[in-house]
């Protein structure tokens, strides 16, 4: 894991959580680290514990010197497509940062220029650079808690397990009980041939 990609201006990491899920949101964060920030366990937040996950949260909140989780609905996701719901999500992610960067450091192979801002994008940067492996834990855990409090809801749908995500027991909970309004029409909730109940 490296510290940072330069050293010359303020570097943002984005990342997102939860573009391949059937239901609730996409959450993207944008996260700008001290220039002497370290931690043992900072990782790309898929690779990394419940717990390691939560307490690295707690660290990145406190010690970053900018950050902030933004979330897309599922009305616009199916409006404009996942993949500019998620661009979005980053947009206004970096638009809440209580000083701009100077680089955006960005997980994936796509981006949409922010404020004639100079980007990078990274893939697999979650796993190469401390700035984007910190936007992707914040996005994973701000999401993750978003869908417990969506399970209280709806604990048909095992979302305290799968957190929406294409799982069999998902597919298997929307075969039983249809489809809600927090999942995503726009997305195939089910496989090819099989018809879904009514909304």
């Amino acid at each position: 894991m490296l510290p940072f990609y330069q050293t010359e201006l303020p570097e943002a990491g984005c990342d997102e959580a939860g573009r391949g899920c059937l239901a609730g949101p996409v959450f993207a964060a944008a996260v700008i680290l001290p220039p002497d920030f370290y931690h043992e366990d900072l990782n790309d937040s898929k690779q990394m514990s419940l717990a390691a996950r939560e307490r690295l949260r707690e660290v990145i909140e406190r010690e970053a010197l900018a950050w902030s989780v933004q979330a897309v609905s599922v009305d616009e996701i199916d409006k404009i497509n996942i993949l500019k719901a998620s661009m979005l999500g980053m947009h206004r992610a970096l638009l809440d940062l209580n000083h701009p960067p100077g680089l955006i450091l960005v997980d994936g192979n796509r981006f949409i220029p922010f404020q004639k801002i100079p980007h990078q994008c990274m893939v697999k940067g979650d796993g190469k650079y401390a700035a984007i492996a910190a936007a992707s834990v914040l996005a994973k855990t701000h999401r993750d808690a978003y869908m417990l409090a969506l399970h209280t809801q709806f604990p048909q749908y095992d979302w305290q397990q799968n957190k929406g995500y294409p799982t069999e027991a998902h597919r298997e909970a929307i075969r039983q009980h249809g489809p809600c309004i927090h999942h995503r029409r726009s997305f195939r909730l089910l496989p090819e041939g099989e018809q879904l109940r009514m909304w």
